[in-house]
Order: structure tokens, then C-alpha cells, then sequence
């Protein structure tokens, strides 16, 4: 690690009150030494990073970091802060911040030894010899190696200086996966007369560089505490090397501690599963492994692999209920948006190809000449409004997968099925999916006798769950759930005046709020639903027009700026400033995110008001929209077309002016440690070259 961290590296002194501010100084460090060669591309990049999950561990340890196209060579920056920096650690503000700047095709050797560093943070007297360092070359000395921490009193100095070594030398080795199973466990199970309790685990993350090895750590410790064998499969960003079989094929329990999908997934298939995010296995593991023991001795097991797609799970044990329910909410609606989507287009092509009394064409099954346009029309509105019919059974269907997963999918889609019989319509929708959810979780909980446990996924559980969601729907919940959707659908038509322009606004401000986020995905999801029929009312597309409007200002605002003060901008953001255009026309509104990464606040006021005021526009000037998706590309199918591009161009030149002005105000910063300690030509230089902002 001797060429990763240096002295010039080190700031033990960090004034910086904000995780943005901090790893600006920290990086503005790397830039003087020529590892990073674009300072806010950098920053955008640890931003988005960090926006994935923060950073911050238990301990008072903040660990930004990122892959990027902009750094030249693995680094590492520390800076120690004595009032304390939040980075969204539970127990409170970091004190020892590391930045950790890897190269986009950082090689094996240089990652492994970035992880390396990240098992070190778990040892409490590495942490402990950083804190109390008098220099930055001492504290250099430390992270690099080349000192070993102090023992605490009572702790043999040689076990101390073996531990600290162990990473490194399974790094050297070339191991990406860390096997290593506790040996105290092993030996107090044999004198009991017993076998020891066997766990498997896997850790990840999405960068592959910090998270994953630092929740290895955690898991073993915890693993030799218990008195336990435990092995762990990283799946970092230098590749992995999976378990031996046959010790996953003797474990008793399997945990997942990971933010993006776990590959391979199939081995782990039919144990005892825990399955979490990886920060929860970083600061609880002791827990974990509880939780796997007692799901053993209930005999709960996993009838498969979930699919490889990154769907929300249940949620960690320490989450919030509104937390957990979010998730369940995002993973019902990520997967009923392409329906929708495909669905909504389809029978906007219908009635721009047959007009708009296409919907009473008969059935394609009992007429359609293949020379006709309209039979053609017919065909597309029909298999458009098959699919929007799935619209609310895959929403329910998925929000029960996302808190109990395959489980939970046919009790789901049958209560959604329901709710669209009835006309219960989303709401009745949203409901089925956390019912069905909720009825698996509770029969899983259920202790079962071995004999009837290979059948629990396949039968049993389907049927017991479907008849009880399946009773709730019909007799019990749905009728009163029906009503309110029918008495929301009234209250929307009855919209006029003054009313639909703030419900327009509101509706932007949502959109803009989270590009793509849950926020927005809860506006989106309110304006489809109001479609979702063959039949819309006109209040329910007004809707729809000021929501996608509303969705496609960001993008095209953050290219425009681009393009009219390219100077404020990175040489980075000026390209994805190109790229936006297509992405803004197309209703792509995650087509602005690299922009409010690297500047949340000032791009996402600025999108927010320009939102806001397309959406109350577009509602003003009574525009209409049938089709779910398309941006400029479905113009022709918008009711009033002239004056709601109006409203667009409105919301965007606002959102520009915004972005330009805050953009203009701001303080230059200086490419310089914040000691002042480097400066010189090749600082200067750099300075000149690129933007900074503040």
C-alpha cells in the first residue's frame, strides 16, 4: 500500500463540516498529486456512490469512495475531524474519514489491497492508533503498514500484529473469497461431544470495494465469538472465488449481506436464509448469526433462488416500518411500470392509428382484414388495454414478492387479480400485495415438522395464503376498498380551476423531487392508475399529461445549461449534457441524476420549481395524454399539443435560469489541501484547467 497513501495524503486537521465537503478536500488533496485528473467528474462520481447508500459505519467511521474513470491509480486520502462529519452511521457523525479512489479498471492486486484496508477499520486498535496520531506521516505510516498499532492493555502484541496481517496476506494470495473458519469454535463444539454450528456467507456491495471485506470481517469475528464455523464468499470488484460445495452443502445456515444481487444464487438454495443489506453485516453480525440459528431450529428454509434482478428485500431488522414498507411499495411498482408503459402505448398507437372511438371496435378474434387500418388499430388498443389488465396484479403480485419473496408472488397476484374484479382498482391493489406478503411472513414463522417441509413452498403455503387473501378481498376489505377508489376517481373528475392547477404543481414537485426515486415513482404510479382503463376520464389524463410534462423538465434543462454556460460545467457533465437531450425528450427523468449527484443543492430546487411549473401549466391549459410514456414522441396523441409544449419549454427555461444563476454565485474553491500546504505551478495548472464547485 506504500504507493497509495503518502503524508501529502493525510489531513488531521479536517475542518470540513459536510460529507460533500470533506471528500472535496480529500480529493482536491489527490488532484494535487495528480491521481485524480478531474475533480468534480470525481466528485459526481463518490456522490452517486454515496446516493446508492451512506457511507458511514458504527465506530465513527466514514468511508466514501467510488470507481471512476477519472482517477489514475488506486489512492487513498484520510482526513480526521474533531468536531465529527455525519456520513449516516446510526451511533452518529465520523471522525476517521478514508477516501478511497480506485480506477475504473483497477487491476486484482491494488483492489485486494483496498480491501485489505477496509478489514483493518475493524479492528479497534488500528482505529484507536489513528486518532491518537501526532503526524501526518505517522498516521501515513499506519494505514500503510509500516507501524503497528499499539496492543491494548492485556493483548499480546504478536496476536495483535497476526491479525492485522491476515488480510493482507490472503490479498497476496490472490483470494477474493475469504474462507477462513474459526478454529475456537471447532474446538469447544468437539469438547461438548457436538458438531459445530456451520454458516455460509456472502458479502457485496455495489462498488466491490469497502462494504464487501468490511462486513467479511465483522461476520468472522462475530463467527469466532459464537464459537462457530463460518466462511465468507466476497464478491468484491476483484472478482470472487466461490465456496467449496461441499461446505456450503454442510452449512445449517446461509447469510446474505449484500446490495446487489448475489450471484450464483442457485447454490444456497433450500437452507436457512438471512438475507440483508451489507451494512447490517457490518454492524450487527452477532444478530445475524442469531437470526440463521433460530430460523434453523424453526426449520425455515428458502425453496430457491429469487430471480437475479435487484428487487427491494423485506428490509433490515433495524429499519423502520416506513422504511421496509417503501421498499415493499418500489418493488411492487418497478416491476408494473413496463406493463404499463407497454400497455399505454399500445393503445395510444390505437387511437392515433383508428381515432378515438377505436375502443368500440369488436374483437379483433371476430374481425380483423388484414388490409384495414382500423382492424390494425383495433389489434394494438386491445392487446394494449391485455396489458394494462396485468397492471394491478403484478403491482400486488411484487409488493408481496418484496417482503416474502416467491412465496409471496401467488397470493399476491391472486389478491390483485381480485381487486381488479371488484374494481378495487390500486388501492385495492396495494392492499392485496402487503395482505399476501403479510399472511406468507406469518406462515413461514411457523415451526413445521420435517416431513411436510418439501411441499411447504409449492402447496402449502400457496393454498393456505391464497384462501386467506382470497376471503379478505371478497368479503371482508374489498367492497369498503372499492368505494374509496370509486370516491377518488369522482373527486378527480370533479377537478377545475384553481384546484387542478396546485394539484398540477404538486404533482411536479414530486416528479422532480427524486428523479426517479420514490417519490416520483408515487406520482408516476398515481397518473397511470387513472388510465389504466379503456374508457380514461379526462381529469385522469389531464394528470397524466402534467406528470410526464413535469418528468421530462430536469433532463432537458440540465442539457440546455449545458450548452448556453457550458463554463460552469464539467468537461463530463457537458457530455452527459449531450446525452440528456435524447434522454429529457424521451421522458427519462434519471437522465438528470449525474447532474444533482454532483450539485444536489442547486440542481434539484431548480428542477423542482421548473417541475412545478410545467405541471401547473399543463393542468391551466388543459392538456391530455392517454399513453403512460413516449415524451415528444406521442405529441401527436396530447390533447391542446401547441400549448403543452408551451408549458415544457416554461418549466425547462426556469429550471436552466435556476441552475445558471446558483451555478454563478458560488465561490470558487481552491485546488489546494485545506493546510495550504501544496501549492505551486502543477497546482495552478490544474486550476486553470478545470471548474470547481462549491
Amino acid at each position: 500500500m506504500s504507493d497509495m497513501i503518502t503524508a501529502d495524503l493525510v489531513d488531521l486537521d479536517l475542518s470540513a463540516d459536510t460529507k460533500e465537503a470533506a471528500a472535496r478536500a480529500l480529493a482536491e488533496r489527490m488532484v494535487t498529486l495528480g491521481r485524480v485528473t478531474d475533480l468534480e467528474g470525481f466528485l459526481a462520481d463518490v456522490a452517486a456512490r454515496e446516493a446508492q447508500m451512506p457511507t458511514g459505519l458504527d465506530g465513527g467511521i466514514g468511508i466514501p469512495h467510488c470507481r471512476s474513470a477519472h482517477v489514475t491509480e488506486p489512492t487513498l486520502a484520510f482526513g480526521r475531524s474533531a468536531a465529527g462529519i455525519d456520513f449516516g452511521a446510526a451511533d452518529g457523525p465520523a471522525d476517521l474519514i478514508f477516501l478511497i479512489a480506485a480506477p475504473a479498471g483497477a487491476d486484482d492486486a491494488h483492489l485486494t489491497i483496498l480491501s485489505s484496508l477496509a478489514r483493518q477499520l475493524m479492528n479497534s486498535e488500528f482505529t484507536d492508533a489513528l486518532r491518537s496520531a501526532g503526524d501526518a506521516a505517522t498516521a501515513a505510516a499506519l494505514i500503510r503498514g509500516d507501524e503497528t498499532p499499539a496492543p491494548a492493555p492485556g493483548t499480546e502484541a504478536a496476536g495483535v500484529a497476526q491479525n492485522t496481517a491476515a488480510a493482507p496476506a490472503a490479498a497476496s494470495a490472490g483470494t477474493a473469497a475469504v474462507s477462513t473458519s474459526t478454529g475456537s469454535g471447532s474446538g469447544t463444539a468437539s469438547d461438548a461431544g457436538e458438531r459445530p454450528f456451520r454458516i455460509v456467507a456472502v458479502t457485496s456491495c455495489p462498488t466491490g470495494i469497502a462494504h464487501t471485506y468490511m462486513a467479511a470481517e465483522s461476520l468472522e469475528n462475530a463467527g469466532r465469538e459464537a464459537g462457530i464455523e463460518l466462511v465468507v464468499e466476497t464478491q468484491g470488484s476483484a472478482g470472487f472465488t466461490r465456496l467449496d460445495p461441499d461446505a456450503i452443502a454442510a452449512a445449517d445456515g446461509v447469510i446474505f449481506a449484500h446490495d446487489v444481487p448475489v450471484r450464483e444464487k442457485d447454490r444456497f438454495a433450500g437452507k436457512p436464509t438471512v438475507d440483508v443489506g451489507v451494512k447490517a453485516g457490518i454492524n450487527r453480525p452477532a444478530e445475524l448469526i442469531g437470526e440463521v440459528r433460530a430460523k434453523a431450529a424453526r426449520g425455515e428454509v428458502t425453496s430457491g433462488s429469487a430471480p437475479s434482478t435487484p428487487v427491494e428485500r423485506a428490509g433490515e431488522a433495524g429499519e423502520g416500518y416506513g422504511t421496509k414498507l417503501r421498499k415493499w411499495l418500489m418493488s411492487g411498482v418497478s416491476y408494473m411500470v413496463p406493463f404499463v408503459a407497454a400497455g399505454g402505448l399500445l393503445i395510444a398507437l390505437g387511437f392515433a392509428i383508428g381515432g378515438y372511438t377505436i375502443n368500440k371496435a369488436p374483437s379483433v378474434m371476430d374481425h380483423f382484414v388484414w388490409t384495414q387500418g382500423d382492424s390494425w388499430a383495433a389489434l394494438l388498443f386491445q392487446i394494449g388495454v391485455v396489458s394494462f389488465g396485468f397492471l394491478v396484479p403484478v403491482l400486488a403480485g411484487y409488493i408481496a414478492y418484496g417482503m416474502a419473496d416467491r412465496p409471496g408472488l401467488v397470493p399476491g397476484f391472486v389478491g390483485g387479480m381480485i381487486a381488479s374484479t371488484i374494481n378495487a382498482g390500486f388501492l385495492g391493489g396495494l392492499a392485496a400485495g402487503l395482505i399476501a406478503g403479510g399472511v406468507v411472513m406469518a406462515i413461514q414463522k411457523v415451526k413445521i415438522p420435517a416431513a411436510v417441509r418439501g411441499i411447504m413452498p409449492v402447496v402449502v403455503i400457496p393454498l393456505i395464503s391464497s384462501a386467506i387473501v382470497g376471503f379478505l378481498m371478497f368479503v371482508v376489505i374489498g367492497k369498503p376498498i372499492a368505494s374509496a377508489q370509486k370516491g377518488m376517481t369522482d373527486w378527480l373528475n370533479g377537478l377545475s380551476g384553481s384546484n387542478a392547477v396546485l394539484l398540477g404543481a404538486l404533482l411536479g414537485l414530486m416528479m422532480c423531487f427524486d428523479l426517479g426515486g420514490p417519490v416520483n415513482k408515487v406520482a408516476y404510479t398515481f397518473a397511470t392508475a387513472g388510465i389504466a382503463v379503456s374508457n380514461p376520464s379526462d381529469s385522469a389524463m389531464k394528470i397524466m399529461a402534467a406528470v410526464m410534462a413535469a418528468g421530462m423538465v430536469p433532463p432537458l434543462a440540465m442539457a440546455l445549461a449545458t450548452t448556453v454556460r457550458g463554463k460552469l460545467f464539467t468537461e463530463t457533465e457537458r457530455e452527459n449534457g449531450k446525452a440528456a437531450w435524447v434522454l429529457g425528450a424521451s421522458f427519462i427523468s434519471e437522465g438528470a441524476i449525474p447532474f444533482a449527484a454532483a450539485d444536489p443543492l442547486r440542481v434539484i430546487p431548480s428542477s423542482m420549481v421548473g417541475g412545478a411549473v410545467t405541471g401547473a401549466l399543463s393542468m391551466a391549459f388543459g392538456a391530455t395524454l392517454r399513453a403512460p410514456h413516449g415524451g415528444i414522441f406521442v405529441v401527436p396523441l396530447i390533447g391542446n399539443p401547441f400549448l403543452y409544449l408551451i408549458a415544457i419549454a416554461a418549466g425547462v427555461c426556469v429550471t436552466t435560469a435556476l441552475v445558471v444563476l446558483l451555478k454563478g454565485l458560488r465561490k470558487p474553491a481552491r485546488q489546494t489541501p485545506a493546510n495550504g500546504s501544496a501549492t505551486g505551478p502543477a497546482a495552478t495548472a490544474k486550476e486553470a484547467k478545470q471548474p470547481v464547485a462549491a
